[in-house]
């Protein structure tokens, strides 16, 4: 699961990379230092001569180079092929956002060629998180999956092996943060980088402003404006909430505009089953009941939302007969 925020490689049907999306390089040498979770700890705290990249952006790869080296670095420390003296000719299943062109396309499949990808698939991030939940994705009933990830939102509705009706947004995680800055700016007069925006949306970032076990406030810690002295400052849940308020409404309305592109029979099937949420983005407080309220419809929260992507991707590779009418070669 190659994604804008973390990559997850599963092999063999166990996660042996969870890593955050970034490489550290140095400017004068051009030697990547530091990938994954090494490189986030430097993010926002480094000198002139390393540069922090995030080799993903929307869900595709924006750096071509750096991501061939993420790709790499992380394979090489899949603890089974560690042991090796060579890397063997790999078969993989990668993931990629519904919305995404050609060109980008072939991007991703020639940064995992590159590492020995000898048989290269691709497989649309809702279709791999339908599966990844235990969905029948061959099944004739349709079935609704939203998957906010870090770059893209994908929202998706699935039936006989095919994605029959998508939307993907550039609305997700990062986008999240980003209102978080600028909240923290407007409201507080604090400056703050992508890493503390980060913690706030974990610790009390919130879709709806009345929550039964709403998290206690938070601390920020960052620039004051005006002075230019390190502050602290306590936010609460409802603030986040009100920062966040019109992404949120973006992606209410891209579920909207799915569900009324929906042929009729499987609209039925829909209200049967409801809707599905996976990716890290599900996880922010109330954003099931948020939907769940626009729409008129139940929202299912998948268990370990982050891994649903990845670890469909898996069993897509498991049962590569059985799933292989919508693989991309």
């Amino acid at each position: 699961d190659l994604g804008t925020a973390n990559t997850l490689v599963i092999h063999n049907g166990k996660v042996v990379v969870d890593s955050p999306s970034i490489v550290a390089r140095d400017r004068v040498t051009g030697k990547i230092i530091a990938v994954g979770k090494e490189a986030s700890l430097m993010q926002g705290k480094t000198h002139d001569n390393i540069k922090t990249i995030r080799p993903l952006k929307d869900g595709v790869i924006a750096d071509f180079d750096a991501s061939e080296k993420m790709i790499s670095l992380f394979i090489k420390s899949i603890p089974a092929l560690k042991k090796k003296m060579f890397t063997p000719a790999l078969r993989m299943v990668v993931c990629i956002p519904s919305g995404i062109t050609e060109v980008e396309m072939r991007a991703v499949k020639e940064s995992c060629e590159r590492v020995n990808g000898k048989e290269v698939y691709l497989i649309h991030e809702p279709m791999a998180a339908a599966i990844g939940i235990g969905i029948d994705v061959l099944d004739a009933s349709g079935n609704m999956i939203i998957d906010i990830g870090g770059g893209t939102s994908e929202i998706a509705v699935l039936a006989l092996g095919g994605i029959v009706t998508s939307k993907s947004i550039k609305v997700a995680g990062d986008e999240f943060n980003d209102d978080i800055i600028e909240y923290m700016r407007k409201h507080h007069n604090l400056a703050i980088g992508e890493a503390t925006a980060e913690q706030v949306k974990i610790n009390v970032g919130a879709a709806v402003d009345s929550l039964e076990n709403p998290p206690e406030d938070y601390e920020v810690y960052g620039r004051n404006l005006l002075d230019g002295i390190p502050r602290a400052v306590k936010v609460s849940y409802t603030e986040i909430a009100q920062a966040l308020d019109r992404s949120i409404a973006k992606i209410e309305a891209a579920v909207i505009n799915t569900l009324e592109n929906t042929p009729p029979e499987l609209s039925s099937d829909i209200y049967k089953t409801g809707i599905y949420m996976a990716g890290g983005g599900s996880l922010l407080r109330g954003l099931d009941k948020r939907i769940s309220k626009k729409t008129q419809l139940q929202v299912h929260v998948t268990e370990d939302p982050l891994k649903a992507v990845a670890r469909g991707t898996s069993i897509a590779l498991k049962n590569f007969d059985k799933f292989s009418s919508f693989l991309k070669k």
